[in-house]
């Protein structure tokens, strides 16, 4: 069975098979919802390491996994039960691959967000960068992550009115999340600065820079 030990040591994402809330997405996906982002890549981690028979695709979002199977192999009923026989471990944030952005802080919206945040511009940039996110899932655009952690100061809400147009490379604040825009697309969130790193690069392996579970760090760069 999934694992049912509960501990107080807060690097431990225990699940246990009651808790898991499963949902037939047609004939080829299970969807399980799950109330927590660490647990979600928890369980992502635990399938993978399984080789779950006629699985072809994990799909982690902010609060459920979607496991995409093949019909012609397994079925969601199959699935759902190997699910409940996964041992799931504890994350170890210390293994997680960290990430290291430069960003140049000179974002339309820096001003804005100091403001609504009660901070200045310093303190925003300070804020931004003093503490490490965590990718928590992909979407959007390829090698858009949604970043997660943070200050919990830099809650911003989106723009009222979209922008047509965010370059590529923009960092970004909406609600708990940070991200950093990998090409030049419509989008709404608050603009702190942008970076030159490449977020999608179809000639390397994975394409993504960014990817759930890694831990992203900001470092302020000259312009």
């Amino acid at each position: 069975m999934l694992s049912s030990s509960r501990s107080t040591d807060a690097r431990t994402h225990w699940l246990t098979a009651t808790e898991l809330t499963t949902r037939r997405c047609g004939d080829t996906g299970v969807l399980v919802e799950l109330d927590d982002n660490s647990r979600v890549l928890a369980l992502a981690a635990a399938v993978r390491a399984a080789g779950v028979e006629g699985l072809k695709d994990l799909v982690p979002a902010l609060n459920t996994l979607l496991l995409v199977f093949d019909p012609e192999r397994t079925e969601a009923a199959d699935i759902e039960a190997r699910l409940r026989d996964i041992e799931v471990p504890p994350i170890d944030p210390a293994q997680a691959r960290t990430v290291e952005i430069p960003v140049i802080y000179d974002g339309e919206d820096l001003g804005w967000v100091a403001t609504h945040c009660g901070l200045d511009e310093r303190e925003v940039v300070r804020a931004h960068t003093g503490t490490p996110w965590r990718v928590a899932f992909c979407g959007f655009a390829p090698g858009f992550a949604y970043l997660v952690g943070g200050d919990p100061r830099l809650r911003v809400p989106r723009r009222g009115e979209s922008r047509v147009v965010v370059p590529a490379g923009a960092v970004a604040l909406a609600g708990q999340f940070s991200a950093v825009y990998p090409r030049r697309s419509p989008g709404g969130w608050q603009l702190l600065g942008h970076t030159t790193e490449s977020m999608w690069d179809t000639s390397a392996d994975p394409p993504a820079l960014l990817l759930p579970g890694y831990e992203v760090r900001f470092r302020q760069s000259a312009a």
